[in-house]
């Protein structure tokens, strides 16, 4: 009976260290898969935080762009103003040293097709200040959302 005894707390103490050995583990597993969570979520919010800064950089990229574009405009804006000032009383000038009606209706006449050409090249012009200054403006935008996208669809 001495012998059963003692077999049975012989399995107990085996069985007992193996399941302290087992728990251990376990713990060690869970504190292992704790940490490297833990770590892919630090490593994401980093990643997210400087994904962030770059899109406010485009931000400020694009707003200082449009903002050129905008002065560029309306420097073109005020001298074809003043230009056309000038011109409009230039033409008044010569319009009254006409000699006779016949020449100032040739003189205004001339002024006005000038005028309307002039006109046509400015508006050419400031299309294409509006057209270069909204790609300016929209480059740096897409190009974060392109970034955004290729990631996006990395991920998957």
């Amino acid at each position: 009976m001495a012998d059963s005894a003692e077999t049975v707390k012989k399995t107990i103490e085996d069985t007992t260290a193996k399941a302290n050995v087992q728990a251990e583990r376990v713990q060690a597993a869970g504190t292992q898969a704790f940490r490297e969570g833990m770590d892919k979520s630090v490593a994401s919010l980093s990643e997210l935080n400087a994904h962030g800064k770059k899109n406010l950089d485009a931000v400020v990229e694009s707003a200082t762009a449009a903002q050129k574009g905008a002065e560029a405009i309306s420097q073109e804006a005020i001298g074809f103003a003043k230009k056309s000032w000038e011109d409009g009383v230039a033409a008044a000038q010569t319009f009254s040293s006409a000699r006779s009606v016949q020449e100032l209706m040739e003189l205004q006449t001339s002024w006005a097709k000038s005028s309307m050409e002039t006109y046509m090249s400015q508006v050419t012009k400031m299309t294409e200040l509006f057209t270069a200054s909204m790609k300016d403006s929209v480059k740096p935008i897409n190009e974060r959302v392109s970034a955004s996208v290729e990631r996006f669809q990395a991920a998957r």
